[in-house]
């Protein structure tokens, strides 16, 4: 089973695990992060109170630095930024998946209504994945006000100042001027800093 990493940031880096993360924060406090990157940095708000075990996630994989090092695999053209993947395929995780919350956790199971979009606002902060709870380590940046059903986990909202980082990440394009794929020129997350 997979152990709580030291809060300094001293624990090894480490890529996998097999099994999904023991609660090692506490939904009822405040958590910021910022995302280091080769071309700026994001500033994050997380939202325990509404995705506890996403963000619970998402530090546990920051404090073993398992985003160190890490490359934004994908653009979508007027849409999202996504990374998160140690293999930089976006077929990449960290050996264990986890079930979906908000927005999802809203809904009965099998409601018609989470196949109708909804709006996830220009800077959320949601989990990727490849199906109903299908979580792992995989996230994307929405940088223009976007339509999608209800089954991403939304855990963080960018910084308003944070955006103009993401803006300029998202400016380099995709390669081969398509309008979904990797970027034009790599952008790597140096850190995940928490604080």
């Amino acid at each position: 089973m997979a152990e709580c990493p030291n809060t300094d940031g001293s624990s090894p880096r480490t890529t996998k695990f097999d099994a999904p993360p023991p609660m090692c924060i506490d939904p009822e406090t405040t958590y910021h992060a910022e995302i280091v990157t080769s071309m700026g940095t994001m500033f994050v708000q997380l939202l325990p109170k509404r995705a506890p075990k996403t963000v619970n996630n998402f530090v546990f994989l920051a404090r073993y630095h398992y985003f160190d090092g890490v490359i934004f695999h994908r653009i979508i053209k007027d849409f999202v930024i996504q990374g998160g993947d140690p293999e930089g395929t976006g077929r990449g995780g960290p050996g264990y998946r986890f079930a979906n919350e908000y927005p999802t956790n809203q809904y009965r199971p099998f409601d018609p209504a989470l196949k109708s979009p909804v709006t996830y606002p220009r800077g959320t902060l949601a989990m990727a994945n490849s199906g109903p709870d299908s979580n792992g380590s995989q996230f994307f940046i929405v940088y223009q006000d976007s339509v999608l059903p209800p089954t991403y986990t939304v855990f963080g909202s960018i910084d308003p100042t944070g955006m103009a980082a993401v803006d300029d990440l998202v400016s380099v394009g995709v390669r081969g001027g398509e309008d979904d794929g990797p970027p034009r020129t790599p952008i790597v997350i140096e850190s995940v800093r928490l604080n």
